[in-house]
């Protein structure tokens, strides 16, 4: 029967030398800095802590979720919550409830589609668009604490480098949704 090391306790003592060599190799210094996935996870986390701030200061009574919603339908106003859901990369189902609350708010309206009665069109109200110009006055303040330093052009090339990591990553996903539709259904489930 071979030896069991996978919990680190080897059989025997040639076994021991490998198995205590493999476990003493460690990465360099460099390799255990964060990297730009986890910057952008940090950057990412402290923007919503200070948009959040920002909101209560303000008396903005809305979760980031709904934010994000609220900026979604004014790019795409007339858009089916279908669409809406999956432009957000979130469940029908959880967009049916944040839409509920912003629709009770007077927030957005449902109107129907003109062919399709099981389609929802989305469209915000008046006092919908002045929750959305607070919420970008929110994002500019947020936006410049953040790039505080930083000059125009390197936050033009930042805009620029971040939109080609999210169009090569995009496109990364699609190709493996097309290579195993499968396994990408599986991945969203897990979400």
């Amino acid at each position: 029967m071979p030896p069991n090391d996978a919990a680190g306790f080897p059989a025997s003592g040639a076994t021991a030398d490998r198995t205590e060599k493999r476990m003493t190799v460690r990465p360099s210094s460099a390799a255990l800095q964060p990297n730009v996935g986890a910057l952008l996870h940090d950057v990412t986390r402290l923007m919503r802590r200070h948009f959040d701030r920002r909101a209560r200061q303000t008396g903005l009574a809305i979760t980031r979720q709904q934010a994000r919603v609220l900026l979604c339908i004014a790019r795409n106003e007339g858009d089916s919550q279908a669409t809406v859901a999956a432009s957000l990369d979130i469940e029908p189902i959880a967009l049916v409830r944040m839409l509920d609350r912003l629709h009770e708010e007077g927030l957005v309206e449902r109107r129907p589609h003109p062919t399709d009665r099981r389609v929802r069109r989305l469209w915000l109200t008046p006092q919908g668009w002045r929750v959305v110009d607070r919420i970008l006055e929110i994002n500019a303040a947020v936006r410049a604490e953040a790039c505080a330093g930083l000059a125009p052009e390197a936050q033009a090339a930042l805009r620029k480098a971040l939109g080609l990591m999210k169009e090569n990553l995009a496109l990364a996903e699609e190709t493996a949704a097309v290579a195993d539709p499968a396994a990408h259904h599986d991945s969203r489930a897990a979400e």
